[in-house]
């Protein structure tokens, strides 16, 4: 435990406590106070909303053209537990959120890259758009199986 001293800002008495004897300067003096700089807040006109909308979640990203990640969210981030995380509702939550935080930026269109069979495609874009914002183009990226499992060996009786 350390010592315990209480400074008195409008005198600039200190007083102490039994056996206590180093001395502790005060806080700045009444009347100066610091300024807080401002964040610089990028200005983007255009981007790229990657959707990955699986059965169980549906995650939502936002990058630049050049694919430097500005924000993210996913339905299971937003409160949504168990089952209702892969849920139309939840995507279109998630999708207004993405899409508050890319009009705050000045983002004016848009191109979407889809991945994943999930629920939540659709509803994403959908409450996207619903905050002014073009889509230019989207895209599905879902991975397709070409050639199936591997059979399986023949039984030798």
């Amino acid at each position: 435990m350390g010592k315990i001293k209480i400074v008195n800002n409008n005198t600039g008495d200190i007083a102490e406590p039994k056996g206590a004897s180093e001395k502790v300067s005060s806080s700045s003096p009444a009347g100066t106070e610091e300024k807080k700089s401002k964040k610089t807040v990028k200005k983007i006109s255009s981007g790229v909303l990657h959707i990955e909308a699986t059965f169980n979640n549906t995650k939502v990203l936002f990058s630049d053209k050049l694919g430097n990640t500005l924000f993210a969210s996913s339905s299971g981030s937003l409160g949504f537990k168990g089952a209702k995380k892969g849920t139309p509702f939840a995507a279109s939550k998630v999708g207004d959120l993405i899409g508050t935080k890319a009009f705050n930026i000045g983002v004016k269109e848009s191109g979407v890259i889809i991945k994943g069979v999930g629920s939540g495609r659709e509803p994403v874009i959908r409450a996207f758009m619903a905050h002014g914002i073009e889509i230019i183009s989207i895209k599905d990226v879902t991975p397709v199986p070409h050639n199936g499992p591997r059979k399986k060996k023949l039984r030798r009786v």
